[in-house]
């Protein structure tokens, strides 16, 4: 049985809720429910899970705007599973810019969905207590606070696993296959989702300050550099 990983499931489709919670009970998981994005925000900021799966189209409050309370306003992050049916570049963008971590088109697989779930499970932040520094930016590994310049950078889980890759790999590369395996395990999500994901980093990381840091190293992956160098 699958050691107990408590989920919130934010859905209205009772056939897509009733679809997960067969599945998942009978391996193990602890569910909760909520058919409305009111009162799964509500749930989601009075109770401790290890994932939320989230629906975009959510009567009362959208999944949307319900991630970017849950970051923004409430400071929380736990991680958030998007499910959507609409399968765009800028819909995925639009999903990890709130603060999702994942993001899963309808109809999906169960099995793809209990994966996707183990990994985020999984990436729950350890506080080691230390701080990584990399000329202006800098990242509390105790808190997961980044800042640059001073100035506090918002980023989802996805975003701040990829910038402590980089972080603790500086001036190195990361490959493109390293990164992906770190974050998804052997069921990476698409080339898409990544560069998804290094697109919001790069407009929360570099786009606000004179100086990029992130760079693409064609053909083998990212590297976090110092300005100027």
């Amino acid at each position: 049985m699958t050691p107990h990983i408590r989920i919130l499931i934010i859905e209205d489709n009772p056939d897509i809720v009733e679809n997960m919670t067969e599945f998942l009970e009978t391996k193990g998981y602890l569910l909760d429910f909520a058919m409305d994005g009111i009162g799964g925000l509500h749930l989601a900021l009075t109770q401790d899970y290890d994932v939320i799966v989230l629906d975009l189209m959510l009567p009362g409050m959208d999944g949307i705007t319900l991630c970017q309370k849950l970051r923004k306003e409430a400071d929380k992050q736990t991680p958030v599973i998007m499910l959507t049916a609409r399968d765009t570049l800028e819909d995925k963008l639009l999903g990890f810019d709130s603060g999702a971590d994942d993001y899963l088109v309808k109809p999906f697989a169960l099995k793809e969905l209990e994966a996707r779930i183990k990994v985020l499970a999984k990436r729950k932040p350890v506080t080691d207590k230390e701080l990584l520094v990399v000329a202006d930016l800098k990242m509390d590994l105790g808190t997961f606070r980044v800042s640059r310049q001073g100035k506090n950078i918002d980023l989802n889980n996805t975003g701040i696993s990829i910038l402590r890759l980089l972080m603790e790999a500086s001036p190195n590369v990361v490959s493109r296959k390293e990164m992906e395996n770190s974050l998804w395990g052997d069921m990476p999500p698409g080339s898409d989702v990544l560069r998804s994901h290094m697109y919001t980093l790069r407009k929360k990381i570099d786009k606000p300050f004179d100086q990029a840091m992130i760079e693409t190293i064609h053909g083998h992956g990212f590297r976090l550099k110092e300005p100027g160098k």
